[in-house]
């Protein structure tokens, strides 16, 4: 039998979903953003990764007090099969843009993508983002050209950073 809401979902799309519907009251609460939530195997391990931001940036302690409530929900729930490590974090510098809100509130800073496949001989690109739909993202190079990228080529996309 499916589980409600389950239905065309593959089980790390239904346990992404499920955990980001018992976070979404949590950030309400905390005044925080939910940016991203992921159930991903490394190492023979599965985790599952809640990543957490608010302006000025988020702190040890509000990673420490969504984690202690997040588990007590998902203890509560058990709905996750598998056994997991639960993290909660920062996006960190090199945040992905993923949701609508981030390409908006990214169109005219520097971005780096990374494709699945070379494009024109290369799978790295950097430039500002000038635009962005459904189908691509556009950036503007270095050396002023445009660069027209389709979303299904782009394997990773976020804020580019200097040190």
């Amino acid at each position: 039998m499916l589980e409600k809401g389950s239905f065309g979902l593959s089980k790390r799309e239904n346990y992404e979903q499920r955990a980001e519907h018992i976070l979404m009251p949590m950030m309400a609460e905390a005044k925080f953003e939910l940016v991203d939530v992921e159930y991903v195997k490394e190492g023979g391990q599965m985790y599952l990764r809640a990543y957490i931001d608010k302006p000025g940036g988020i702190t040890i302690d509000d990673c420490v007090d969504i984690s202690r409530r997040l588990s007590d929900v998902l203890d509560a729930e058990d709905f996750i099969e598998d056994s997991y490590i639960l993290e909660v974090s920062s996006p960190g510098l090199g945040r992905p843009l993923k949701k609508e809100k981030d390409f908006a509130g990214s169109v005219g800073k520097e971005v780096e993508i990374r494709t699945y496949r070379a494009i024109d001989k290369q799978k790295e690109f950097i430039g500002i983002l000038k635009g962005y739909d459904k189908e691509s993202v556009t950036i503007v190079c270095e050396d002023d050209t445009e660069a027209v990228i389709a979303r299904t080529d782009i394997a990773l996309i976020r804020l580019a950073f200097d040190f």
